[in-house]
């Protein structure tokens, strides 16, 4: 380990010298926050995009007024899923986010480029700058719930975000694959060493059902995900099927008319949790 250099802002480290919510940014003064569940995954493909998506559909069928934060600046999806072309607006007060069909607030660096095909080319401080902007800049207004798209991985951003944003938990979202164990214990232990609860564990592409007789075929292999969640203590897991509809209606911009029970055991135990309000106090 090298010698300490005492800037905590860019350090992962636990140690005694260190105050876990010194980092702690507040959100824009007309913004009222009541949870943050982060979504993340140990490696790319895995899905934490369609979770995070899901889940915010589930929470607003609820009637809950709900929110995703895109923290994925570098391969931003989440506005192709709903849909959105519309251009995020700002004025003198703040950036606004754009409403999806439904009513879910979104920000997403999609909204604020020209193209949705425009590349980002930035340094780790530029990209963790506009993550804590997001947080910070964004009239969100009233929210029940937050679900912020985390970038996959345990690098900067991630840990930006974790030190920056006030999160309840977060939910780890993997494959069925063994390499996969390994990266998801990873993501675990960086949860850990940032003092964030994991909520829950859900694995994509879990299985694919047969049409003619309703068979559930594990085409990558057995799934691990319970003896996993047996090894970190995680109480909650929830299994996705690969479904070609949910492919076409993420390509089509209609993930908030998909139909499917996998995560409502899940939406209903985020929905329970306790209100952990983020405001614009005083201090």
């Amino acid at each position: 380990m090298s010698e300490c250099s005492h800037d905590c802002g860019s350090c992962g480290e636990s140690c005694s010298e260190r105050d876990p919510k010194s980092f702690l940014e507040k959100p824009h003064e007309s913004s009222e926050i009541k949870k943050v569940i982060g979504v993340v995954s140990g490696k790319g493909g895995v899905g934490k995009s369609l979770v995070t998506s899901l889940l915010a559909v589930l929470h607003r069928r609820l009637g809950k007024e709900t929110a995703i934060f895109d923290a994925d600046i570098t391969g931003p999806s989440i506005p192709k899923a709903f849909g959105l072309k519309e251009r995020a607006m700002a004025d003198k007060l703040g950036i606004y986010p754009v409403k999806t069909s439904t009513g879910i607030a979104v920000m997403s660096l999609n909204l604020l480029t020209e193209n949705e095909t425009d590349p980002v080319i930035w340094r780790g401080p530029i990209i963790a700058g506009t993550i804590r902007q997001f947080w910070t800049d964004v009239v969100w207004n009233d929210v029940d719930c937050m679900f912020i798209d985390m970038p996959p991985g345990t690098g900067d951003v991630a840990l930006t975000v974790f030190q920056s944003i006030p999160l309840d938990g977060i939910i780890i979202v993997a494959s069925p694959q063994e390499l996969v164990g390994m990266i998801v214990e990873k993501a675990f232990n960086m949860a850990k060493m940032m003092n964030i609860p994991v909520l829950a564990l859900v694995e994509n592409m879990s299985y694919a059902e047969c049409p003619d007789c309703g068979k559930k075929l594990q085409i990558f292999g057995e799934s691990h995900i319970d003896e996993l969640a047996k090894k970190f203590g995680v109480e909650h897991v929830a299994r996705l099927p690969i479904d070609p509809k949910l492919a076409a209606a993420c390509d089509a911009g209609k993930i908030e008319e998909f139909s499917g029970d996998w995560l409502n055991e899940l939406s209903s135990f985020i929905d329970q949790l306790p209100a952990t309000i983020t405001s614009p106090t005083e201090e």
